[in-house]
């Protein structure tokens, strides 16, 4: 969706047309999914948190405000509730054998460990939790490294540096 559109949308949605939130629905649910999960690392919480973001967006309307980047503000709202579902359950974000593992050893030698027989899932469990947001922004998102680093609140340099190093741990995996 173009900004001009999801602008008019969301003037509508300012309106009370639910038409309006149905269509950012449709281009965006997968997107704010993606961007959640990241987080969450949990299908049913990322699910729970991607609804909620809709009805959020609803009640947010008010305060959007258009040539700023819509896909940035809706990934920082969705990043930020996935955050405070995790503060509020106080979950561990990493996976017990992931973190695990990298208290162990270097990641060098988890990734050894690990190479023989992944799933692309499994290789993307290896990356650091920043590099795996970085990835999913990055592929899933199709977000440029400029929008990543804003979203992020992180230098340009360090967001792809992290992107650059992923890619080659997942090279190294041999994902291509």
């Amino acid at each position: 969706m173009e900004e001009k559109r999801f602008h008019a949308c969301m003037k509508r949605i300012k309106a009370g047309d639910k038409s309006a939130l149905r269509e950012i629905y449709e281009a965006y649910a997968g997107y704010i999914y993606s961007v959640v999960v990241q987080v969450t690392i949990n299908k049913e919480d990322a699910e729970d948190v991607t609804s909620e973001f809709f009805i959020k967006l609803w009640k947010l309307a008010d305060t959007y405000k258009s040539g700023n980047g819509h896909r940035a503000w809706i990934a920082v709202i969705a990043r930020n509730m996935a955050i405070d579902l995790l503060r509020k359950n106080r979950r561990e974000v990493l996976t017990e054998d992931f973190a695990d593992a990298v208290t162990e050893s270097p990641s060098e030698e988890v990734e050894g460990k690990v190479v023989s027989d992944m799933s692309l899932r499994s290789a993307l469990d290896i990356l650091k939790p920043s590099e795996r947001e970085i990835v999913n922004m990055k592929i899933m998102g199709e977000l440029t490294f400029q929008e990543i680093a804003d979203i992020l609140k992180q230098p340009l340099g360090t967001v792809t540096w992290r992107y650059q190093n992923a890619v080659k741990k997942l090279r190294r995996c041999g994902y291509e």
